[in-house]
């Protein structure tokens, strides 16, 4: 058996991820395929109907993807800085952008007593990381270095661009049962009946998809979510060769129960720690963990224990 590393860790989350979007991206095609077939459409004519709606999808979200950073940072009221305002944080960012070769990102911090931080941007060179006073007030150097090296991982690892098309084909999901149960009411339920019993199976199965496939596409999101900040974990430990001091701001934060008057769940999972504290950790249990954005505090501080 492998002995636990960063260099691992982060390697199988890498995979995991990969396999969860390969899944993510088959089942949308599916879901579209299904409804497309249920609403009388040969399969050639469904493939590409299915490939229009994506294509139009992606091309409505481009304006969103190149603003969204400007959106979430005025929501959460962060507030710029220059290195005179706060030499030390702004040392720390540098440095360690400097040490990954990551161009040194914008720095904000948020008027807030509540313990977190985030990182947001479309990439490296456009990226964007925020802290709240509480945090900075309320953690060691090396704790915040390691806060700091976690979100400059989510920034190399494009996890803000990744997550942004995972939320991209979660609402294409939503819009397609919409789509699919409007087409079904205007057409009073009618469908071909010349394809027999099959016809009546596949748009059963359209009906069924229909309901659940909102839930399932944001389960998947989440699963997805909680995945990177399992792989930032890792990457921030491998920048600072010290996962303890990074399991010790978890600890630290996690402890905290002061809900971030700022966030909300559309932002929620932006954050290096759930910051509205609606939840415990593991006591929750496991089918309430597949509704969390982040992973619970103690599998995290565990997976950072064994690194090695």
């Amino acid at each position: 058996m492998a002995i636990p590393t960063a260099y691992n860790q982060a390697s199988a989350n890498r995979v995991k991820t990969f396999v969860l979007m390969v899944a993510f991206t088959a089942f949308v095609f599916g879901v579209a395929f299904i409804f497309s077939r249920a609403l009388g459409l040969e399969s050639s004519e469904a493939v590409g109907l299915t490939t229009i709606v994506l294509i139009i999808a992606i091309v409505m979200n481009v304006a969103s993807f190149f603003y969204s950073d400007s959106i979430i940072l005025a929501i959460s009221q962060a507030r710029q800085i220059q290195k005179k305002d706060n030499p030390d944080l702004f040392n720390l960012v540098e440095n360690l952008s400097i040490a990954t070769g990551t161009p040194m990102p914008r720095v904000y911090i948020i008027e807030d007593s509540a313990p977190n931080a985030f990182a947001t941007g479309r990439d490296p060179k456009h990226a964007a990381v925020a802290f709240t006073t509480g945090i900075l007030q309320k953690l060691t150097k090396l704790e915040l270095e390691g806060v700091v090296a976690h979100e400059l991982s989510h920034v190399r690892n494009y996890d803000i661009r990744l997550m942004a098309v995972v939320t991209i084909l979660v609402g294409l999901v939503a819009l397609l049962a919409d789509m699919f149960f409007r087409m079904m009411w205007y057409s009073g339920g009618r469908r071909n009946d010349d394809r027999g019993g099959g016809g009546a199976i596949i748009y059963l199965i359209a009906i069924i998809l229909a309901l659940l496939s909102p839930l399932i596409a944001q389960l998947i999101h989440l699963a997805i979510s909680r995945r990177r900040e399992f792989l930032a974990d890792a990457s921030g430990a491998l920048i600072t060769r010290n996962p303890d001091s990074l399991a010790s701001a978890l600890l630290k934060i996690g402890g905290d129960k002061e809900p971030l008057e700022v966030a909300n769940k559309g932002t929620a999972h932006l954050y290096f720690a759930n910051p509205l504290k609606d939840v415990t950790s593991s006591g929750v249990g496991w089918f309430a963990n597949l509704f969390n954005t982040h992973p619970p505090i103690e599998e995290r501080i565990s997976a950072l224990k064994v690194m090695q």
